[in-house]
């Protein structure tokens, strides 16, 4: 049975970042999160809907893949699928801001 986390910092920091210590998970992680804001960008300017598949599909299969290759672990997306969702944004503007390093 998985944990139920009382707070969103709870899971964050317990377990989202200790599924992303691989410096190049986070790298995935964050092109991944900039090329589907990117996309989602484009589909707010075009309205085509290829741009949100685009971005749904770029922004899924980089990040899961990332956890295969590098991290050897489960992607906590499977069990935690909002938490997920809005934890690889944080990480993506933490990133942004220089906490974590992906190079």
């Amino acid at each position: 049975m998985k944990k139920q986390y009382v707070t969103f910092n709870d899971f964050y920091n317990e377990y989202f970042l200790t599924g992303h210590s691989h410096k190049y998970t986070k790298l995935f992680h964050f092109l991944a999160i900039g090329l589907a804001l990117i996309s989602g960008c484009l589909f707010v300017a075009t309205l085509d809907w290829r741009w949100l598949a685009f971005a749904v599909l770029i922004g899924y299969s980089l990040s899961i893949a990332s956890h295969y290759l590098f991290e050897k672990n489960h992607p906590a997306t499977y069990d935690y699928p909002f938490y997920s969702f809005f934890s690889a944004f944080r990480m993506f503007f933490e990133t942004l801001i220089g906490k974590h390093q992906i190079l």
